[in-house]
């Protein structure tokens, strides 16, 4: 199989690269260079968002193209149109948020939609963003457009910084805050997982949206936590708090807590119906793979891990944490 990556040299496209290497296929990346491109690649240069910037992509075949754009959907479009006629599936990384809310829990893809064009030329609304990108893929490659609509991701390469945040916090030590409840369940894909079941997906002719996480579920907040200790090694002493004393002195759950949500964001990011991808063929590795493998790239790198600076700074400050236990 040939695979053009639209991006290709970080988080979600560097998994699906190093996927698609491991699977044999031949693999082309397309991107502005200010990241070395994986070794064994073709490398394309050319930045979308400038006139002329898709000239690198006018000449080629493909059997797969994977795009994982989150900015103005206009960028899709072009893409998608302009390589219609020489690629066989045109794989969509897109989210979980381009449905509107209020989400209920239990939600399948049939789930409604924000409203969105594929001519839209602003970068500003993620949403929309996700939600015109699809338009776009599907307008120039109708069923052969697979939309794989992720949610939380995590894995190796993150560059948003919520596993690290939580892993980096914990390796630490001593008392850490733990959001309750803990037992409450946890959605969210390897990166690596969300890779091959797209590159198998696209591999069989498969289209259409589907969302792509992992079960409802799959892992509760207390099972992740616990394999965080568990693989740094740390003196971490976890100390539940409940929802209502964290909500009551200001912090902001997801950003300042990562993973952590309370209704109804709890339902729509933690309660998607994932059936037709598991059907499909989707599986999830455990989770305690997804943290150790996670913990030995930040220590392979230092422990600090590269931030997308169009995405919020994640974690809670040292003193708002000392405060809510009593230090």
């Amino acid at each position: 199989m040939r695979i053009l990556v639209l991006g290709g040299t970080e988080f979600v496209g560097r998994a699906v690269v190093e996927e698609a290497l491991g699977l044999g296929w031949d693999v082309t990346v397309f991107n502005r260079g200010t990241h070395a491109p994986p070794a064994g690649v073709t490398a394309l240069l050319g930045d979308r968002t400038a006139p002329g910037g898709l000239a690198a992509l006018e000449r080629g075949e493909w059997d797969v193209v994977l795009d994982t754009w989150s900015w103005a959907a206009s960028a899709v479009r072009d893409a998608a149109s302009l390589l219609a006629g020489r690629a066989g599936h045109y794989v969509y990384v897109s989210s979980r948020s381009v449905h509107a809310e209020p989400v209920p829990f239990g939600a399948d893809e049939n789930a409604p939609v924000v409203p969105a064009s594929a001519d839209d030329d602003d970068p500003s609304d993620y949403a929309r963003n996700k939600a015109g990108g699809e338009l776009g893929a599907v307008a120039a490659f109708g069923e052969r457009a697979l939309l794989a609509r992720a949610g939380l991701i995590v894995g190796p390469y993150e560059n948003i910084g919520r596993l690290p945040w939580w892993l980096n916090r914990i390796a630490r030590g001593g008392p850490v805050l733990a959001p309750g409840p803990a037992d409450q369940g946890l959605q969210y894909i390897d990166a690596r997982d969300l890779a091959l079941w797209c590159l198998r997906a696209a591999e069989r002719g498969i289209g259409g949206a589907f969302n792509v996480v992992s079960p409802p579920g799959f892992v509760t907040m207390r099972e992740m936590l616990e394999t965080c200790v568990e693989v740094t090694g740390a003196a971490a002493e976890l100390r539940w708090v409940d929802p209502e004393t964290i909500l009551a002195a200001g912090v902001q759950p997801w950003t300042e807590l990562p993973f952590w949500l309370v209704n109804p964001d709890y339902d729509f990011l933690h309660g998607g119906d994932v059936s037709k991808a598991v059907a499909a063929g989707l599986s999830c590795r455990p989770v305690a793979e997804t943290v150790g493998d996670t913990w030995a790239w930040l220590r392979s790198i230092g422990g600090e891990a590269p931030h997308r600076p169009d995405r919020p700074r994640k974690g809670l400050a040292p003193e708002v944490e000392a405060r809510l236990l009593g230090l």
